[in-house]
């Protein structure tokens, strides 16, 4: 017998159930897939009840595998995927298919709402600028464009209110998926009165903002016998995924900082009041620790400009590691490691889809500059990394403004890349550290998180204990003035090209 913590990480490819230990042991974790419609164009949308099904079986497979009783199960978490909007009536029964973080259909409300708050006035409240991406402007869409779904809908939810709704019948959201509405009074932690009342959408249909330590409830018998959990079994609110990984990367104090690698990548850091820049160029969050706030940078396509050159330029470390197994991303970083920093003198920007922070800049694209007749395939291989982690730092430096970050905690999919991680950590110049857990950032958050707000854990500081060891990389000075200088003439090549990609999108329209 023993004390356990459940945390399910709701994603937009499926749900992980990952089971810990309360002295931080990662126990197992099992994953249900489900699938995404795109009926539309611009249109993102899944099926809530695939959602549920995806929490019910992973759930009680990770129970079966692991052999562990339900009543063993003390908390259970979420950490789930943000800027949805879905509709339930007082029921809590589903009235459309959920609108996903992905779906951009909501241009037209966007722009509505512009014309009633400007864009620095729309920023200095919520901390993020208004976009189709967000939740209110998917929920004005659904009140202009299905008025009768619209006039049932009790509340708009995004994935993990929902499925604790699934689990105790009470209908809440934090503060973190409030932020991921676009229409949270970022400094007071509350629905912005301004804001919804520009978007025309009744406040009432919005759900009551907790904290995601908020102890919601307990499990009911009808979602005991679906889930395999025991009846009782204490539900905690939990967090937005991007937010969770605050937590699950050890950054719970201010000064506290990590960069995830994935497809998109990001840099966060956590402060004690909202961090708005003047020139819009990152976002803030709701930590999910109570009180804090998480300044944010995120690139659009990090992970995605390395694997589109796995998929074009490396094709033959592709093909062989196909053949003789072992990861083509570690023969790439080999071949990476043949060219010297600054690789040959070409010049990377990783704009293959536009760009979020700090650019903001639907229409670059990604551009090689420098290549000679000497230029060799190592060094272009290694101008992709470069220019990823160039793009980087510029967000980090952007968080770095009046905030001390002495440590790095890199997380996500080239974590465990020694030349990556000597690669950030000489470019941003700042010390970097790599958990024993590398993958599972979303999942740790959750799991503290339920185990601050049922008590099983005595504060966020626990999380050390689900980090297990770090490893340290200091960064080297003289490398670090190097990559300045490769840093100011990587934006001047940007800026130098900010006219070419203008006529691009004017030809694209004609």
């Amino acid at each position: 017998m023993g004390d356990y913590i459940l945390a399910h990480d709701l994603g937009t490819s499926g749900n992980k159930a990952v089971l810990f230990s309360t002295d931080g042991r990662l126990i197992g974790s099992m994953q249900t897939a489900y699938g995404v419609f795109y009926e539309r164009p611009l249109w993102a949308e899944q099926d809530p009840e695939d959602w549920w099904q995806a929490v019910c079986s992973s759930t009680k497979r990770l129970l079966s595998q692991y052999g562990i009783g339900a009543e063993e199960v003390k908390a259970v978490s979420f950490s789930g995927q943000m800027m949805g909007a879905l509709p339930v009536d007082r029921d809590g029964n589903p009235l459309t298919k959920a609108i996903i973080w992905a779906d951009m259909r909501a241009q037209k409300e966007s722009d509505k709402l512009r014309e009633k708050i400007d864009d620095d006035r729309f920023y200095s409240i919520t901390g993020h600028r208004n976009t189709a991406s967000y939740g209110i402007q998917k929920a004005m869409w659904i009140r202009e464009n299905r008025p009768e779904i619209y006039e049932q809908t009790y509340r708009f939810l995004n994935a993990k209110d929902y499925m604790v709704y699934r689990l105790t019948g009470k209908f809440y959201t934090d503060c973190s998926d409030a932020n991921s509405m676009d229409c949270l009074d970022l400094a007071k932690r509350s629905w912005s009165e301004e804001i919804v009342a520009a978007s025309g959408v009744d406040p009432d249909k919005l759900p009551e903002i907790v904290e995601s330590t908020f102890y919601v409830g307990n499990v009911t018998e009808k979602a005991a016998k679906e889930t395999g959990l025991s009846v009782g079994t204490k539900v905690i609110m939990g967090a937005g995924d991007g937010v969770a990984a605050n937590v699950g990367a050890g950054c719970v104090a201010p000064g506290k900082a990590y960069c995830c690698m994935g497809t998109s990548a990001w840099v966060a850091s956590t402060s004690e009041r909202p961090v708005f820049d003047r020139e819009k160029r990152i976002v803030c969050w709701a930590h999910a620790v109570p009180g804090l706030y998480s300044p944010n940078g995120t690139m659009q396509y990090a992970g995605g400009s390395y694997s589109w050159l796995k998929n074009t330029i490396c094709v033959d470390e592709t093909r062989r590691a196909k053949e003789e197994g072992g990861s083509a991303y570690e023969r790439m970083n080999r071949a990476i490691a043949e060219s010297e920093p600054g690789a040959g003198g070409v010049l990377f920007l990783p704009y293959l889809m536009g760009e979020r922070a700090p650019k903001w800049n639907e229409d670059a694209r990604g551009v090689f500059y420098g290549i000679t007749a000497k230029t060799t395939r190592q060094d272009m291989l290694r101008s992709v990394m470069e220019g990823i982690v160039m793009n980087l730092a510029e967000c980090f430096s952007i968080l770095r403004e009046g905030t001390s970050i002495e440590e790095l905690t890199l997380i996500g999919g080239v974590a465990r890349s020694g030349i990556w991680q000597r690669s950030i950590a000489d470019i941003f110049g700042v010390r970097v550290s790599v958990p024993g857990y590398t993958e599972e950032a979303n999942s740790i958050g959750a799991a503290v998180i339920a185990g601050v707000g049922s008590g099983l854990l005595k504060d966020f500081s626990a999380v050390d204990d689900f980090l297990m060891g770090r490893e340290k990389i200091d960064f080297d000075r003289g490398s670090h003035q190097f990559y300045r200088g490769r840093r100011e003439k990587f934006n001047a090549v940007y800026e130098a090209l900010l006219p070419v990609y203008a006529d691009g999108k004017e030809k694209e329209q004609e």
